[in-house]
């Protein structure tokens, strides 16, 4: 009884069927179901990272962290899709783009932070972040060059923008691919991790869950993630502009912030056991699954379940921050070793982007008419 009555993120449960309970009972308070949406998704998060640190002990810390990134990518795929379908292609591709510079900045400093609060210094392996930060910059360039050939090449180049990021999209699937033999494959011992002294003890226990049970776990939170964040994302944009919010910060900030729960709360938990490498490949690895997987999947997707094809035209103030998140971000990892201060500097990085975006007017949220 008295375990049953301590505090516990696991109390917030409740919420879920709240929020369903809500949905269907009061529809039109936006703000209410928003924050009901919000907080459920919170201890499945918790869940989602106590299963994905029990199954890396039957992995490698480098696959442990490519299956937290994937299960928590899997909510925001989900949502863009649905997204595209009701053609919110700018809703979608902010949301890329908070979840990149969330996962480098954000996951990645609370994580530093965290972990150099318990230790004085942690270390990772040096090849596997020098690999990992030179993929975010392939991503970056990526990125960047939709919206230079926008923005360059006046109003004679729109009509090849669609062919041109399908094109882009295409060559950044096969990177990725080309990637992940890399790492699980020929090289996974740059990503493979060493276990710490304590470390076998897992959530209190001796011994780590059952591949099964991991998996099963794993699959029953991000499931229940996803039903939250449809909910979530129906009510954001109301509730946003009841907030005074625009769309871009609604987007880039509130939006990826609640869709990147998962790897917020596993990475900054393996960090503070002082297992970097997991909590590096949580952070990064999904970052670089967003911006060379999910956007350029997102552009296929297109083609069939939405009005008009996307394109990866980003607007300028978004290109600005993903290049700004990537910089520091790699500067910080290169060197095989964190800090809580370089943790406070991805953070005070990703504080400075946000008050940018919470000042952006409305109107920066559009490349153009036709870009969407």
């Amino acid at each position: 009884m008295r375990r049953f009555l301590k505090p516990s993120f696991n109390w917030l449960l409740i919420l879920v069927p709240a929020s369903l309970a809500c949905e269907f009972l009061a529809p039109g308070n936006h703000v209410l179901l928003f924050a009901l949406a919000a907080l459920a998704i919170v201890p499945l998060a918790g869940w989602m990272g106590r299963a994905t640190e029990h199954l890396a002990h039957h992995t490698s810390e480098g696959v442990g962290g490519l299956l937290n990134a994937t299960f928590g990518n899997a909510a925001e795929l989900i949502i863009a899709l649905m997204a595209l379908r009701g053609g919110l292609h700018d809703v979608v591709k902010a949301s890329l783009t908070g979840s990149i510079i969330g996962n480098v900045l954000l996951v990645m400093g609370a994580a530093f932070a965290a972990g150099g609060l318990r230790h004085k210094t942690q270390t990772f392996h040096e090849g596997g972040a020098r690999i990992q930060s030179t993929m975010m910059t392939l991503a970056t360039i990526a990125l960047i060059l939709p919206a230079a050939f926008h923005h360059l090449g006046g109003a004679e180049v729109q009509a090849r923008e669609s062919g041109l990021s399908l094109e882009i999209a295409v060559v950044m699937l096969v990177t990725y691919g080309l990637g992940l033999v890399f790492t699980l494959h020929t090289h996974r011992h740059f990503f493979s991790g060493h276990m710490r002294e304590g470390s076998a003890e897992v959530h209190g226990t001796g011994q780590p869950w059952p591949l099964g049970r991991s998996l099963a776990t794993l699959g029953v939170s991000t499931a229940f993630i996803a039903w939250m964040s449809e909910i979530l994302v129906g009510s954001v944009e109301p509730a946003g502009k009841e907030l005074g919010l625009s769309s871009l910060f609604v987007g880039v900030v509130v939006v990826a912030v609640i869709g990147n729960a998962a790897e917020h709360s596993t990475a900054i938990l393996m960090a503070m056991k002082d297992r970097m490498d997991l909590s590096l490949g949580i952070a990064m690895g999904s970052s670089i699954q967003v911006a060379l997987f999910v956007a350029p999947a997102l552009v296929l997707a297109s083609y069939g379940i939405a009005d008009r094809p996307m394109d990866l035209v980003f607007t300028p103030i978004e290109i600005l921050a993903v290049f700004a998140a990537v910089i520091i971000g790699n500067e910080i990892a290169r060197d095989g070793e964190s800090n809580w201060l370089e943790g406070v500097q991805l953070l005070a990085v990703y504080l400075l982007l946000a008050i940018v975006f919470y000042f952006m007017p409305e109107s920066a949220a559009h490349v153009s008419p036709l870009a969407g």
